[in-house]
């Protein structure tokens, strides 16, 4: 399955349209009106996730500017970076002379969203947090640049593999793993209800540890963590060839699956964001956990 939905968002970008004239309008996640005479030429993208979904829709080659951490797809590496996609500099977004920016939807980035708009450039505001945002962010950038019919395919390719991906998990016997979602060490901290990480546990047949917290982030204890006694731990990973070491960590050895060595390492690039892979990273951790679903002693 994901050597397909790579082939078919392969397809979606080479099969794009060729930007029209005419004016272009959309309302942004501030609900601020994006309006530009012609499709964008000169982009710059200060989310991994909108470079994304842009490279996915046939945009990429338009990008003149990128964060440091717009890791995916490769071509995305030769972009320039600018800097950070939270508070960035207006110099270094000016400098490359985008006739479109698109900014994360943080109130961080506000005085940036001003100082880009004092200078006459058009900046398009997107709320990238869950799966639905990347759904509602490619029509968006699909319209910006003339790239709806490919995003279009985009959207189909992933409302159908996600959902095949969750109807396979459903299918399975046994029961749903629990994960406990390492976000950080000390305090504990994992993921609730209301986050991207917990719709990406459910898309893949797993439950939240901690789905019962409606904040998308929150401090646990320790003791909460073991009293919960999650199947596995899910840790993810900027670099997976040196992850954390869980079991050295003090105190953790309360936690069984720390214990017997439950824990699975993933990609932070493909895991950590909302993105047009996120099919690919539920079918990914599908099959990690699937023989946690026969584990005995619970």
């Amino acid at each position: 399955m994901a050597r397909s939905l790579a082939l078919l968002l392969a397809l979606t970008a080479a099969c794009s349209s060729r930007p029209s004239s005419g004016r272009l309008s959309i309302t942004d996640d501030w609900g601020r009106t994006v309006a530009l005479a012609s499709p964008a030429q000169r982009i710059v993208s200060l989310s991994p996730s909108s470079t994304e979904i842009l490279f996915a829709i046939g945009a990429g080659p338009r990008l003149v500017g990128r964060t440091a951490y717009c890791d995916w797809p490769l071509a995305a590496r030769a972009v320039p970076s600018v800097g950070n996609g939270i508070e960035p500099s207006v110099e270094a977004v000016a400098a490359r002379r985008p006739d479109l920016v698109v900014l994360y939807a943080s109130a961080a980035n506000r005085a940036a969203a001003g100082g880009l708009a004092a200078l006459g450039i058009p900046v398009a505001v997107l709320k990238l947090d869950l799966g639905a945002d990347v759904v509602r962010a490619a029509r968006r950038l699909a319209a910006l640049t003339g790239e709806e019919p490919a995003a279009d395919s985009l959207v189909a390719a992933f409302d159908s593999s996600l959902g095949a991906v969750h109807a396979r998990a459903a299918a399975l016997p046994g029961r749903a793993p629990l994960l406990y979602v390492d976000v950080w060490a000390s305090p504990p901290m994992t993921v609730g209800r209301g986050s991207y990480l917990s719709q990406l546990l459910e898309a893949a047949g797993a439950a939240n540890a901690f789905g019962d917290l409606g904040a998308s982030a929150a401090t646990v204890s320790l003791e909460a963590v073991a009293a919960r006694d999650p199947d596995a731990v899910l840790v993810i990973a900027a670099d997976t060839l040196q992850p954390p070491d869980l079991a050295a960590r003090p105190g953790w050895s309360a936690v069984r699956a720390v214990r017997e060595g439950r824990v699975l390492v993933v990609d932070a690039s493909l895991y950590g964001r909302p993105g047009p892979r996120m099919p690919l990273a539920a079918a990914d951790l599908a099959r990690r956990i699937a023989p946690l679903r026969w584990r005995s002693g619970r």
